[in-house]
């Protein structure tokens, strides 16, 4: 009886390792960019809730007729909290947009880094920045890094 010879030989493994190694070189790197993707996912996610914050507030003044959304300064009751305004956007400040945004789990440092500008530094290590408006004619801006 002639038997016939079972399983692999050491060619056909070495030569599946081989191919296994070669693709797996080109899918880790895909995989391996998580962290930063992360990062800028947060971000991302954070600057529109203040967008969107903004433009809630922006809203709540033109329908509150003691809010003047062309005043330098004015104030508009949104959910009970009283939020300082500037052109009728929220101001960078924490009677502003600090209060405006209920951001506290991811935000690690919130601070104003120049005139009309606050920035949140979130506990991942991104900063987020928000100017507020300094005309009728501007509404306010948002950017942000990750480190």
């Amino acid at each position: 009886m002639n038997q016939q010879p079972q399983g692999f030989t050491l060619i056909e493994l070495i030569m599946v390792i081989v191919i296994l190694a070669i693709l797996s070189a080109f899918a880790v790197p895909k995989f391996s960019d998580f962290d930063s993707q992360a990062k800028r996912a947060a971000q991302d996610g954070i600057i529109a809730s203040l967008e969107s914050s903004a433009r809630i507030a922006y809203a709540a003044c033109l329908a509150d007729a003691s809010c003047n959304h062309r005043a330098a300064s004015s104030t508009v009751v949104v959910d009970g909290s009283t939020i300082t305004l500037a052109f009728g956007y929220p101001a960078a400040t924490n009677t502003g947009i600090t209060q405006m945004v209920d951001l506290d789990t991811s935000i690690s440092s919130i601070h104003t880094t120049g005139p009309n500008i606050t920035t949140l530094t979130l506990s991942s290590g991104c900063d987020i920045t928000y100017s507020e408006p300094v005309s009728t004619l501007t509404p306010p801006s948002f950017g942000g890094s990750c480190n």
